[in-house]
């Protein structure tokens, strides 16, 4: 299937079936989302990804009392940075510099750049900048499940707060920011499976200005 065709195969998965990924796929999408773009590649979040049941029970009964959860062969939490600081920009650059054989100090203006979000920016901002970020990683995330034909769902509704501190984020200076389930779609559970995708037509959806 090329891309248009497996964007068509794809739905958010409700229930599945319990299946593991095969490890050579998960690898795959995990560098997927490596590779994902961020504002100057700084990539503020953090990505758990939870195989373990006994953690996945834990979550369901105190976050997220879905069935994916439990179901899934893989639960990845994106945890988005609560701020922008000497300690993470500084870790930034220092990758930076010593992937591209450059000076740390070559890049003293990116690092000031950087370290004057929070100055410009409330906490609360700063958070709601990091989670945009993370929400392309989510994206990449979503595509490089498919092109693996694995089922994914996006998932909001879960109690973030409990989600915290079952992964003991806060100390970590972290927040879940979305969730993403990966496994296999339960074809004989799921009431979503074989209803036809809805989506607002080219011409509600787009305005094309030439």
């Amino acid at each position: 299937m090329n891309l248009l065709e497996k964007l068509n195969w794809r739905y958010a998965t409700k229930r599945m079936t319990g299946k593991r990924v095969p490890e050579d796929k998960l690898n795959r999408i995990l560098e997927d989302i490596r590779l994902a773009p961020s504002a100057a590649g700084l990539q503020p979040f953090h990505i758990f990804v939870i195989g373990n049941a006994e953690l996945r029970e834990k979550i369901h009964q105190e976050a997220c009392t879905q069935y994916q959860i439990m179901e899934c062969s893989h639960l990845f939490v994106f945890a988005s940075w609560t701020e922008v600081n000497e300690k993470n920009v500084g870790d930034y650059i220092q990758n930076t510099a010593t992937t591209r054989g450059i000076s740390t100090e070559k890049m003293s203006g990116l690092r000031d750049n950087l370290l004057s979000i929070p100055l410009n920016k409330t906490a609360e901002q700063v958070t709601a900048w990091t989670a945009r970020q993370t929400y392309i990683a989510l994206g990449f995330g979503l595509i490089a499940a498919l092109m693996e034909e694995v089922d994914a769902c996006p998932m909001e509704g879960f109690d973030a707060d409990k989600m915290d501190e079952v992964l003991g984020l806060k100390e970590q200076n972290l927040h879940t920011a979305v969730i993403m389930t990966l496994g296999y779609r339960n074809v004989e559970k799921d009431w979503l499976v074989n209803l036809k995708k809805v989506r607002r037509s080219k011409e509600d959806h787009f305005t094309i200005i030439e």
